[in-house]
């Protein structure tokens, strides 16, 4: 049998479960489920898609949060048979099993106990995610275009949905720009901890004398608005412009002007939306998002007056936040949590949830601090 303290590591995981569950309260998960699940059985619910999907979303996001939870319990408790049954029979093999298994559970635990950190104020919420190219030129927008799918491809592996709602690609390569939604409870609490400047280091696949090359993106996280934000933009705050959609290369996505670029005169703010058929809908999408952003623009406020107050105005950190370095090493560094993988590919194939959990714990680490 391992010299694994097997008695000393279930204790240690049933007192994490035990704090986890104070904090996601089973009880109150179940009541909510219960409210969930008679207004999703209203028979005119499909009337107002908007507010079915909600329901529905809500509804298998809080069950989920429960299984999850349930599981771990159950998973504990089958371990601890596992211990028993591996001592009595002095089996390497079982002995193997239930190495395996205490890691496989220590890991889903730590995952969940990161869940646990997200209580701001809109960690709650869905996100929305803008990636812009910055400085590198034609590797910048590549680098864009690569770190968009990296965020899709992380939602696909979370069976998270989401929705593209606008590009802007770039002359020869990548893009200038896209913006997406991530549907889910709690995309912007997980997410946010990804808002920053991103850079790359590779040897560049458009220079043909082979030099590498630095290369810049920003990403920007904000929650999704919710009809209780109460943010009123007035109509002559807002400039409208109509412009019809467009794919790569100029080539034309549909023939009438139904893409929408709002400008909010006060802030200086641009969203432009153009996934939907319509203009009127276009224009309702990209309003959202704008009422978004000022939502996290105050927000930023209300901090910025606490921070002075507190005569903490130092910035934390400089313009980069994570390092991609595909040569002459390959590495990924958060430069915040020191977290790194030496495995790029997996990372750009959205493998980022060591990122993601390590810059939630710096974060929960940094405010305590404050």
């Amino acid at each position: 049998m391992a010299t694994t303290d097997f008695s000393a590591e279930i204790k240690a995981l049933r007192s994490t479960l035990t704090s986890i569950e104070a904090v996601s309260d089973p009880t109150r998960l179940q009541a909510k489920i219960a409210e969930l699940s008679e207004a999703a059985s209203v028979p005119n619910l499909w009337d107002d898609p908007e507010r079915a999907q909600q329901v529905t979303s809500s509804l298998s996001a809080t069950q989920a949060e429960l299984d999850r939870v349930n599981a771990l319990a159950s998973r504990i408790d089958d371990l601890e048979t596992l211990v028993e049954l591996a001592l009595e029979e002095d089996d390497e093999d079982a002995a193997a099993e239930t190495e395996a298994e205490l890691i496989a559970i220590r890991k889903d635990i730590d995952a969940l106990e990161v869940r646990t950190l997200l209580a701001g104020e809109y960690d709650a919420r869905e996100a929305v995610v803008t990636i812009r190219s910055g400085a590198g030129g034609v590797d910048a927008a590549d680098f864009a275009e690569m770190l968009l799918r990296m965020y899709l491809r992380w939602a696909e592996r979370h069976n998270y949905p989401t929705k593209v709602l606008d590009t802007s690609y770039a002359e020869e390569a990548g893009l200038k720009s896209a913006t997406f939604e991530v549907k889910v409870p709690y995309a912007y609490g997980n997410l946010s901890v990804e808002a920053g400047t991103h850079r790359l280091v590779r040897i560049s696949p458009f220079d043909n004398q082979g030099r590498r090359q630095t290369s810049f993106a920003a990403v920007e996280v904000i929650p999704l608005i919710e009809s209780t934000d109460h943010i009123e933009i007035p109509e002559n705050e807002i400039k409208v412009d109509v412009f019809r959609s467009s794919g790569p290369g100029g080539q034309s996505v549909n023939t009438t002007d139904s893409a929408v670029r709002l400008t909010h005169l006060p802030t200086g703010i641009v969203v432009s939306m153009q996934d939907e058929k319509s203009q009127i809908q276009n224009r309702a999408a990209a309003l959202r998002v704008l009422q978004s952003r000022l939502l996290l623009v105050r927000q930023m406020e209300e901090d910025a007056k606490k921070k002075e107050l507190a005569g903490d105005i130092k910035a934390s950190w400089g313009d980069q936040m994570r390092s991609y370095v595909l040569h002459p090493y390959q590495m990924v560094k958060d430069l915040r949590t020191e977290y790194e993988v030496g495995n790029t590919s997996a990372v750009f194939d959205g493998d980022i949830d060591g990122f993601i959990e390590a810059g939630i714990r710096w974060r929960r680490g940094t405010d305590a601090r404050a």
